[in-house]
């Protein structure tokens, strides 16, 4: 299978992204104590492969503290890792949608706004997603490309000339 012309396909940063935001702010809402501290939500942000056993320490006493968390990690972590495959085959896609409506209807179970905004995002963008772990195309260069562009509006602080911006563009973007 191919992919045809305009088929849209879900960035996969963005997608991880969106899960981290919503899920940290279900977090801040279930443990006000967690507020904005910094150690706690980095914790809380981080793959637990990449934690050192100090880490894991502190996160075992978090959970301890507030067992809620937990769960809301979990579910994070495996959101973050079914986002991540990339060139699977049909079959495997198939496997993973039903992961994903699992997760889906998991966080629409909890009745709380942050996990039923992100279980709406994700259901529909359901073929989308699994376009992302079908292929590995996406809009990267255009927005690397959008990032520069505006980086030179910035430094110029306005363009006067729309032939110098653009010559400004041709030089940065080649």
């Amino acid at each position: 299978m191919s992919l045809r012309r305009g088929a849209i396909v879900a960035d996969r940063f963005h997608a991880i992204r969106l899960v981290g935001q919503h899920l940290l702010k279900l977090a801040r809402q279930l443990c006000p104590a967690l507020g904005w501290n910094r150690g706690w939500l980095g914790l809380l942000r981080t793959r637990p492969d990449r934690l050192d056993p100090a880490q894991r320490e502190r996160l075992t006493q978090l959970f301890a503290q507030q067992p809620a968390l937990q769960g809301i990690y979990e579910i994070k972590q495996r959101l973050c890792r079914l986002l991540s495959w990339k060139k699977q085959s049909r079959p495997a896609c198939e496997r993973h949608v039903q992961e994903l409506l699992g997760l889906i209807a998991t966080l629409r179970a909890s009745q709380l706004e942050p996990a039923c905004t992100l279980a709406k995002s994700l259901s529909e963008w359901t073929e989308e997603i699994v376009r992302m772990w079908r292929f590995t195309r996406n809009n990267g260069i255009t927005e690397g490309f959008h990032r520069k562009m505006k980086l030179i509006q910035r430094r110029a602080y306005g363009v006067r000339s729309i032939k110098n911006y653009r010559l400004r563009v041709i030089a940065q973007c080649g």
